[in-house]
């Protein structure tokens, strides 16, 4: 889809950044509004607002305006689909209540302190595949992290992050010289029509130079 976005638009849309970026949220979200209005195609303002509105502890407000960004961006943007998943799954009691906007929080912390987080996140909620494969990048040891992988796969993970976990599970089979099982799984990606367009392309590009 194109569209042409005002320059209006895209000044508000900086600035209601800004102002979450400082943490005046309600400033935020009055901006990121008014540049919806006039671009109400664009996702950006409203993703932006949605990730504002769960930083400020409104997960409901927050799930709405995901679902506004699915609606206008249905083959994912950014991480919308993943979050919208994981807000799903907590109002509908599968995670506890707060659950969400501390996980998001989970992107500033200091590697070694997220690690050990994540490994309390997957021993209480192992059905919860972000959590895996957030953990799976900081892992070192190549069984640990096919295992963390294999586990996130498990626990029916949104499009992004399936996309995610299997290419990352491709590209350890490829690191370890099994070409064979990486390639089936580079297969499965481009004949799964819930991947991403650029999970399946970068599949497709593996197989045309294995071809």
């Amino acid at each position: 889809m194109t569209y042409e976005i005002p320059p209006e638009a895209e000044r508000l849309h900086a600035e209601g950044r800004a102002a979450g970026g400082r943490g005046d949220y309600g400033q935020a979200l009055a901006l990121l509004a008014r540049a919806a209005e006039l671009a109400p195609e664009w996702p950006y303002p409203p993703y932006d607002a949605a990730f504002t509105l769960l930083l400020s502890g409104d997960t409901h407000g927050a799930q709405a305006m995901y679902e506004r960004v699915a609606a206008l961006s249905p083959s994912g943007f950014f991480t919308c689909r993943t979050t919208l998943d994981m807000l799903r799954r907590e109002h509908a009691g599968r995670l506890p209540a707060g659950f969400s906007q501390a996980f998001m929080r989970l992107e500033w912390m200091e590697p070694e302190r997220k690690r050990q987080v994540l490994i309390g996140v997957t021993r209480d909620f192992p059905d919860f595949p972000p959590a895996w494969m957030e953990l799976a990048n900081l892992l070192t040891d190549p069984a640990q992290r096919m295992q963390a992988l294999d586990r996130g796969l498990a626990g029916g993970p949104d499009p992004d992050t399936k996309t995610m976990l299997l290419l990352n599970k491709a590209g350890l089979y490829g690191a370890s010289g099994d070409l064979p099982a990486a390639t089936l799984i580079y297969r499965m990606i481009v004949n799964d029509p819930e991947v991403t367009p650029t999970g399946a392309a970068f599949a497709r590009m593996f197989l045309e130079k294995q071809a």
